[in-house]
Parts: structure tokens; sequence; C-alpha cells
């Protein structure tokens, strides 16, 4: 049932009492006198004068109260007790008065008497009882509308609350509720299908991403295969040359593929849109692997050392290699220049820096450069994925220390923080 119906027959019920009391109160507020019914009462007691005390006054009440008075002005019958039973009093109360004639003898006096004030009473008190009982159905009514109203509405929307908690906490197999006796019914099966929708698309997410790990899984067959052969014919070619140079680049070949070939294992174990499976084991280690970390790294002959320091620290000499392989290449790629690196203590950590003499970047850049596929205005026109120093960054945190970057007067720095022990 519609609220428009709930109301009509709310308007319809009330409009019905409404008549049905004052219909009643007007019957019993009409004070004409039925002079018919008197003159029957006068005549009916001359008649019976001489017998009058063994009459009944019942069987000619006509639905009236009255009092039969002698010419002594005592009382003679009544209809009732409480009556006015003289004159004054009666007069004092707007009684009817009638005189009881017999061929023209007066016998005595009928008094009429006018319940006016009783019936005002009883109309106070049907009143009373009227209000109480339409403040009850007002009472009862409004119950069951908001009855009605909390199964119609607040209850599908606490089931709506439910529903989008729900959602929120990415549970997409519960569905919603359906009522189609409730007025949101297609706006509730809206929602239902928005789950629907959302759970798809979160599948076919899950499909995309298992589809790109099967992809790079793939892949790094068909990588680490060509690697072997590098790393294979660079040692052969090292262990043949007499040649001090060349035995040095073959060297530095086979020193890379092999960092590359332990890259792709990484990278295919955990993609880079997973960079918490990435492992990290930090040991404590003395801080000359550095320069041979550096040395390696340094395939152009470029790097040039400022000063060295002696101390233990936390590393992981892979990912640490891997750090400081992208700081220099990246220096060789965007700077082309010499790169000077100084090592040196700075409280509870051993900064190691790399100053290139290039044209740096912008300043407004430097908080963006370790955010994940950020490049830099300097790198136009070169490749990249803007990964690098966003994983440098991760790994760097994860061994406890951290990676910074600034300009300088000269050019461009990056240093690297790693903790003491």
């Amino acid at each position: 049932m519609s609220i428009k119906k709930i109301i009509l027959w709310i308007i319809l019920l009330v409009c019905i009492c409404s008549g049905v009391v004052y219909s009643g109160l007007h019957r019993s507020m009409d004070t004409k006198l039925d002079i018919t019914a008197v003159n029957d009462i006068a005549q009916s007691l001359a008649k019976n004068w001489d017998n009058i005390d063994q009459m009944q006054l019942t069987d000619l009440d006509y639905g009236m109260d009255y009092v039969v008075l002698d010419n002594d002005m005592k009382l003679v019958k009544a209809t009732r007790r409480g009556l006015n039973e003289d004159i004054n009093t009666a007069i004092s109360n707007r009684d009817t008065i009638f005189d009881i004639k017999r061929n023209e003898e007066v016998l005595g006096k009928l008094i009429i008497y006018n319940d006016i004030q009783e019936r005002w009473t009883r109309y106070r008190n049907y009143l009373f009882v009227f209000a109480e009982m339409v403040i009850l159905f007002a009472a009862l009514a409004s119950l069951a509308y908001y009855l009605y109203i909390d199964r119609s509405i607040f209850q599908p929307f606490r089931r709506l609350k439910l529903f989008a908690s729900h959602i929120a906490a990415g549970n997409l197999d519960v569905p919603m509720e359906m009522d189609e006796r409730n007025i949101f019914g297609a706006f509730t099966e809206s929602f239902d299908i928005m789950r629907e929708e959302l759970k798809k698309a979160r599948e076919s997410e899950r499909m995309a991403n298992q589809s790109k790990k099967e992809l790079v899984a793939s892949l790094s067959h068909d990588i680490k295969t060509p690697v072997a052969s590098i790393m294979a014919v660079a040692e052969i070619m090292a262990a043949k040359s007499q040649d001090m140079m060349d035995q040095k680049q073959l060297n530095t070949i086979y020193s890379k593929a092999e960092q590359i070939n332990t890259l792709i294992m990484n990278m295919f174990n955990a993609t880079l849109e997973e960079l918490q499976e990435l492992k990290v084991n930090v040991t404590e280690q003395s801080s000359q692997v550095l320069y041979e970390l550096i040395k390696k790294a340094d395939y152009n002959d470029m790097v040039t050392y400022i000063t060295k320091a002696e101390c233990i620290v936390h590393m992981d000499e892979l990912r640490l290699a891997q750090v400081i392989d992208n700081v220099i290449s990246n220096s060789y790629k965007y700077a082309g220049t010499a790169i000077d690196v100084s090592v040196e203590i700075n409280g509870e950590f051993l900064e190691v820096a790399f100053q290139d003499y290039g044209t740096g970047v912008n300043e407004n850049e430097l908080p963006l450069l370790c955010n994940k596929y950020y490049r830099a205005g300097n790198s136009q026109g070169k490749g990249g994925t803007g990964l690098g120093l966003y994983i440098s960054k991760y790994l760097m945190n994860k061994m406890l220390g951290d990676i910074l970057c600034e300009n300088t007067e000269k050019g461009f720095r990056v240093k690297l923080k790693l903790l003491i022990t």
C-alpha cells in the first residue's frame, strides 16, 4: 500500500468519526420540548388523579423526567429522585411548569425537568472520551505509519549502508538483498548490478595481472639464454686474450652480463609492480666492497675517487651493486661527464657522493625524481622507464639507508647513505 493511500484512508476515517460524533451530539443537544407528550402526561395524570398513588409514572415518561405537585405545592410523584421538588427551585433551573386540569379544575402542577445541564456534562464527558480516542487513534496511526516507513524506507537504507560497507571493504561476494515490496526495489537492484560489474572488473584486473606475470615469466627464459651465451663467450675470450686492456673489457662484459642475469631472475620472481617481493638480505660488510662495486659499474673509466673511508656498514652487496650501477649509468646517459666519488663518515652514516658536471635538473623536479615512472625534463630523447631511482630508493631504505639527489654549483650529485654498524 502506498503512502498516498494510507493518508487517504486516515482522512476518510477521521471524517467518518467526526460525522458520527456530530450527529450524536446534535441529537443529544436537541432541547425542543415535545408539547404533545407533555399534554398526554398531563391528561393521564388528571384522569388518574384520584388514584395517582398507585399510578406508575414510568409508563408516561416519554423520555422525560418530571415532578407532580398538588395545589399545596407538596410532592405527589416524581419519575426519579434528585429532581426539583418545589416551584422556586424549578424556576431557578428553568424547568417547564404546567397546570394539571380536569374540567377546568386545577388539580396540581406538572414540572418538566430541564436536563440541559446534565446533557452538557454528558457532552463534555463524551467529548473527552472522543478526544482520548482520537489521540489514541492518532498514536496508533503514527506508530503504524512509522513501522511502514521503517519497513519501506529505513530498512532498505540500512541494508544499503551494510552493502556499502561490504563494498568499501572489498567484499564483492555479498549480494544486495532484494525486496520488491519497498519503493527502492529498482534502486537496490542497480546497486547490486554495480557490485556485479565491480566484481567482473576486479576479476578482469586479476586476470590481466596474471597474464602480465606469465608474460614476464615466459620472457625470462628467452632473455636468460642470450645472456648466458654472452657470459660464456666473454669468459672464453678473456681466457684466450693476451692483451690486458682486452681482458679488462671482457671481464667487464662478463660481470655486467652476470649482473643482468641476476637482475632478470629477481625481476621475474617479483615484477616491478611488486617491489615488496624483492628480497634484500642486509649483512655487515667492510666499506672496501664499495670500491669494487663502483669499479665494476664504471665501464667507461670516467670515475675518480676524491676521498675514501674505512668502516663496517649494513648492506646487501647485490642490491647495492644494482643501485650504484643505476646511478653511474644515469650520469653517463644524462651528463656524459667525468664522475668524482667522495666517501666520508657523517654521524651514523657512511655517505657515498657521485658528482657529475652536467646541467642537473630543475629544482622543482628534485623531490619527484624518486617517484615511480617519473622522468625529469632533461630525459627527452633518451630511453628509460622512470623506475631506476624509484627502485634504488626502495632498496636503500631496505638496507636502512637512503638516497638523496641535489643540484650543486658544479653539476648534479647523488648521495648514497649507508648505516654504519
